[in-house]
């Protein structure tokens, strides 16, 4: 049986949400016999990703793989979301491209939505494949150890794997989950993001190229 707490907050998460060696070993092991399904293919490079203030309903979390396009896999927590709203939220990532075989200047890609406090980012169905994360975290009513395919929400109904199983399962499916979640001074390293609406107000997008991006990326 999961536990319970009400308005359980922990300070700096080291790995993705998951609190605890235990909880962490848990989702390790079931990734290793392969009791997680494998999430969509990536483009095998990580962005970061930053939020002064995270607010979301119906959170939920369990491990799963995302792949490149060459197999290489990455082991991930998939973060869900119903509903979220997003102040101060920062992408980045630093990109060394290439053109028939000539190294080009690094390019380092900034957005930025949100900084307006009466215009935040709002979000549905939001789902974050991420294996890093820091943030100061409040959970309301929090399951720690949930079975992950008995999961509720729209954003894990709507998850699919590479192979398209609507739902993560097994027997050491470890999944977490809140009806409300509350972060603040978010860090986060991610692989992929999506969501069925994404509304990033006061969106401002930049390119830096060289050594202009040194110092651009979000954290």
């Amino acid at each position: 049986m999961s536990q319970t707490f009400g308005k359980t907050s922990w300070k700096r998460f080291a790995v993705a949400m998951v609190p605890g060696i235990a909880a962490t070993a848990a989702i390790g092991v079931a990734l290793a016999n392969n009791a997680l399904a494998a999430s969509f293919n990536v483009s095998g490079q990580k962005f970061k990703v930053t939020a002064g203030d995270l607010d979301g309903t119906n959170f939920a979390q369990f491990g799963s793989y995302d792949f490149e396009t060459n197999g290489t896999p990455h082991a991930v927590a998939i973060s869900a979301f119903d509903t979220a709203t997003i102040q101060k939220m920062c992408q980045s990532v630093v990109s060394e491209p290439s053109l028939l075989g000539l190294k080009l200047p690094k390019v380092t890609l900034r957005l930025e939505a949100g900084n307006d406090p009466n215009k935040p980012v709002t979000a549905q169905n939001l789902l974050i494949d991420l294996d890093q994360l820091n943030a100061d975290a409040e959970f309301t009513d929090i399951n720690i150890g949930q079975d992950a395919s008995t999961l509720k929400g729209t954003a894990t109904a709507n998850w699919k794997d590479i192979a398209g199983h609507p739902k993560p399962s097994g027997a050491l499916g470890f999944a977490q989950a809140a009806p409300h979640a509350h972060l603040t001074g978010v860090q986060q390293t991610a692989w992929a993001t999506s969501a069925g609406t994404f509304k990033l107000n006061g969106l401002s997008l930049k390119l830096y190229v060289g050594d202009d991006g040194n110092g651009k990326e979000c954290y």
